[in-house]
């Protein structure tokens, strides 16, 4: 079984107290478990409400009758991109249940802040479009990612120009320009890890972004190796039942206001459902994690030891995604499942399984897919909370009806 290096420095946050943002600290002022915060965070002022569950706040505007102060609300925003103090304003400015989430993530990644948007894409946009602002259109990444990331950073859909490099050669990537260096670990879908804190350090005074999905903050919290922003698909893990679209980075405050500013300029934002939904999918998240990474590191050894299986790739921190490659068609395993679901997306309580080069991946270039790593027999499986002798027995029975002698795959 193949298992992608990660550097000694790289503890899981299991159990770590979390560095709470300054005023948002528990009146105890003690500092909380992850597992704690992650019930918790968000919701610190509900009791002291008469409240049990946060409220659901569905307006999209507020009423007002000091129209003077509202003005300098609005000016004081669009200079910093500071949430404006006091009551809301507008939806699109900010959302109250929506900052329950946010102020909960930023906890749990150990930032000072997180903004979210309406999808991980929205999310990286954003990103993008405020170095871009800034006269830093060049990005330096390393492959592989998530395909639609790898995508728009490739056509310069957003008037980026991107360098991509192994790790090793960041810092002779960097430019003038730069403006940021971006790259996933666990990578999607190889599950290539890399040295954080080595790719911070090279990085130099450049932003290092990176996309912590595959990982959550009970894994991996970037920020402690020098990451200044931490990318969720909020859609996966966060969320956690496969029901809502979002996307957030968390940050440290200067860059949350830029990015408050570019989210308030283009309508990315995250509707108050799904931050509900994403503060109600955190509470669960370090239990959901832990039982399916337990059952996916089963799962990677019984694939390992099987001569249907030609290679496996699990992460050395764990988690519960796996990546494997089969000798017959990869396409057959795909259509045999039964309790097991073919779909893309991942992180539910529900399995999934994906063929990435027809799929998460099919947008990138074929000899550019390849060159990452990511072959035509690759499969990806988000292994869920299903007991494991049932997944098992599904993908015994979907392997054992793949044909040998798969071909050069999909044009």
């Amino acid at each position: 079984m193949d298992s992608t290096s990660t550097h000694d420095d790289s503890v899981s946050a299991h159990d770590d107290p979390v560095h709470l943002r300054d005023g948002a600290a528990p009146r105890s002022g003690a500092p909380r478990a992850l597992a704690t915060e992650a019930v918790h965070a968000g919701r610190d002022d509900l009791a002291r409400q008469g409240l049990h569950a946060p409220p659901i706040d569905l307006s999209t505007t507020y009423p007002s009758y000091d129209s003077r102060a509202e003005a300098a609300r609005i000016d004081a925003f669009a200079t910093d991109g500071a949430d404006p103090a006091g009551p809301p304003v507008y939806g699109r400015l900010g959302n109250p249940t929506v900052a329950r989430f946010e102020t909960a993530l930023a906890r749990l990644e150990g930032t000072e802040s997180a903004v979210a948007f309406a999808s991980g894409m929205a999310a990286l946009s954003a990103v993008l479009l405020a170095r871009t602002a800034a006269g830093l259109r060049h990005v330096v990444a390393v492959r592989p990612l998530y395909g639609c990331s790898d995508h728009l950073l490739t056509a310069g859909l957003l008037g980026t120009e991107v360098t991509w490099t192994d790790p090793a050669g960041i810092t002779d990537a960097l430019r003038p320009d730069t403006g940021l260096v971006l790259v996933e670990s666990p990578a999607n879908p190889t599950l290539a890890e890399l040295d954080l804190r080595a790719v911070a350090h090279a990085c130099g005074t450049v932003p290092l972004l990176a996309d912590n999905t595959f990982a959550t903050p009970v894994l991996q919290r970037p920020a402690e190796h020098g990451a200044r922003l931490v990318l969720h698909s909020a859609t996966k893990y966060l969320g956690g039942h496969g029901d809502v679209l979002a996307g957030v980075v968390a940050c440290d405050e200067e860059f949350a206001g830029q990015l408050r500013k570019i989210r308030f300029a283009t309508g990315g934002v995250l509707h108050p459902l799904a931050g509900y939904l994403l503060l109600r999918g955190l509470s669960t998240l370090p239990v959901r994690v832990r039982a399916a990474s337990a059952t996916a590191a089963e799962l990677a050894r019984r694939l390992a030891a099987d001569p249907r299986v030609s290679r496996v790739r699990y992460p050395r921190l764990g988690g519960a995604m796996i990546a494997f490659e089969v000798h017959g068609d990869p396409h057959e395993v795909v259509s045999r499942v039964d309790l097991v679901t073919p779909a893309v997306s991942l992180g539910s309580v529900d399995t999934l399984i994906q063929h990435p080069a027809s799929i998460s991946h099919r947008i990138v270039d074929a000899d550019d897919r390849r060159g990452a790593g990511v072959s035509d027999r690759l499969l990806r499986l988000s292994v869920g909370l299903e007991d494991v002798e049932d997944l098992w027995s599904d993908l015994d029975r979907a392997l054992g009806r793949a044909r040998r002698g798969y071909g050069a795959g999909p044009a």
